[in-house]
């Protein structure tokens, strides 16, 4: 079973008959009426219906179509389409076309976003100097580290030098370090 699959799985009955109405509509009509019609409640801790349902719709939507709900959509709009990319049905088809969501989502303040933007998808698509001021972003604004996809990975020595001016200005401003940031302090990559 592919992980979308999976995903439809978990929707109640009411959702995936949805779903099946839904994948008949134009994706600009179906994408926002998700959350009205099958609701938020939790499926996983990864999931909400209106997520689960909203990226099951991306599955097989072209590039331009997956760019112009995120475009247009509303921060839960927009996070749904985040939380799609991290299912390779939706990556997959989409290649490298998906990066300048990944780009927005990270000039954002929005911290679901940010989190978001930082799965999978960034870390197979996101180039190194992108990815390195993602991972800035992140400690700047108490996101932990943990939620950065393939960081262990990508570390390089540019980052850490990153990490350690940063850690530097904390210390000798009097603040604390973030935990998470310790494990990368002069450390090889």
């Amino acid at each position: 079973m592919t992980p979308a699959m999976v995903l439809e799985e978990l929707l109640p009955t009411a959702a995936r008959a949805w779903l099946i109405e839904a994948r008949q509509q134009p994706l600009s009509v179906a994408f926002p009426a998700a959350a009205r019609k099958v609701g938020r409640d939790r499926l996983s801790p990864s999931w909400t219906t209106d997520q689960a349902t909203r990226a099951l719709l991306l599955v097989k939507a072209s590039a331009a179509d997956v760019l112009d709900v995120y475009r247009y959509g509303d921060a839960v709009e927009k996070l749904a389409v985040l939380h799609a990319l991290s299912l390779a049905d939706v990556a997959d088809a989409l290649e490298d076309h998906a990066v300048p969501i990944i780009e927005d989502a990270l000039r954002t303040n929005d911290k679901r976003l940010v989190a978001a933007a930082l799965g999978p998808y960034a870390t197979q698509h996101l180039p190194q100097h992108a990815f390195r001021h993602a991972v800035l972003k992140c400690v700047f604004a108490d996101i932990p580290l943990a939620v950065v996809d393939g960081l262990p990975k990508r570390v390089d020595p540019e980052l850490i030098r990153m990490m350690t001016d940063f850690a530097a200005e904390r210390s000798a401003a009097g603040r604390a370090i973030p935990a998470d940031l310790e494990a990368y302090l002069n450390s090889p990559p």
